[in-house]
């Protein structure tokens, strides 16, 4: 009888721990382990999920995904895009990103024949009632900017 009370107690330890990490509310045996299977079948599809993201990423990579460097100069940015492959209609896409974030292009340089390349020169536009230009807008947030019209452009081209 006395052999029984520690494994009882281990058991006992193991499905309180099983209960804590699969986050279940259930009191007796059966539903603690029928939860951490549905928690286990969840994980799995997370990893699914997860695996298809990294090969999606994976996919733009081998395929050219666009170099971005943008540098800030005084109150302009210099941006540089660049991508191997020739890609159709992306250049609208980061003029809008631009406009959206308020930068307007002083000078450009773009080629799309074999491959696409664009350097511009961008400053803040200043506002009319204050005539400042807004100060937290800096290169990583442009570089943000340019990467979500990217992103836009890869969800556009993937629908056609």
């Amino acid at each position: 009888m006395v052999s029984r009370e520690p494994k009882r107690a281990a058991k006992q330890k193991k499905l309180q721990l099983l209960r804590s990490i699969t986050n279940s509310h259930a009191h007796d045996k059966a539903s603690i382990i029928l939860d951490a299977s549905n928690y286990i079948k969840d994980l799995k599809q997370r990893v699914e999920k997860l695996n298809q993201d990294v090969a999606t990423a994976a996919s733009f990579t081998s395929q050219n995904f666009p170099t971005i460097r943008v540098e800030e100069q005084e109150n302009d940015f210099l941006i540089k895009v660049f991508t191997a492959r020739n890609c159709q209609g992306l250049l609208v896409f980061i003029l809008e990103a631009f406009e959206e974030l308020g930068l307007e292009v002083l000078q450009a340089r773009v080629s799309t024949s074999d491959s696409f390349l664009l350097e511009a020169i961008a400053t803040r536009v200043r506002r009319q009632e204050n005539k400042e230009a807004d100060d937290h807008i800096d290169a990583q947030v442009v570089k943000q900017v340019v990467l979500q019209g990217i992103q836009k452009w890869i969800e556009v081209s993937e629908q056609e």
